[in-house]
């Protein structure tokens, strides 16, 4: 499992996929709160930096997770018309 160097109080859990390995799962706004703590960022710097430098960052299937809680209706929003899942009826 890979970690996110100096991001360990953004480590919130590990994310688990059938017949994959385990992958690290940091929180977002933890980790932006750990950028602006310790190397004095502004929020939108931490943001850029973030984005950029981390969540942009592919390094293999290992490749942690940065999760950006909500809730389903917050979701459901975010989701174009055309890419909704069909209800199931049971």
């Amino acid at each position: 499992m890979l970690l996110a160097d100096g991001f360990d109080e953004a480590f919130i859990g590990v994310g688990r996929r059938c017949g994959q390995k385990d992958i690290a799962v940091y929180s977002i706004p933890k980790a932006i709160e750990v950028l602006r703590t310790r190397d004095g960022m502004t929020e939108a710097e931490a943001e850029e930096f973030l984005e950029f430098n981390s969540i942009g960052a592919w390094v293999g299937d290992e490749t942690p997770i940065w999760l950006e809680a909500m809730d389903a209706a917050t979701c459901e929003a975010l989701i174009p018309d055309d890419e909704r899942a069909i209800p199931v009826v049971s």
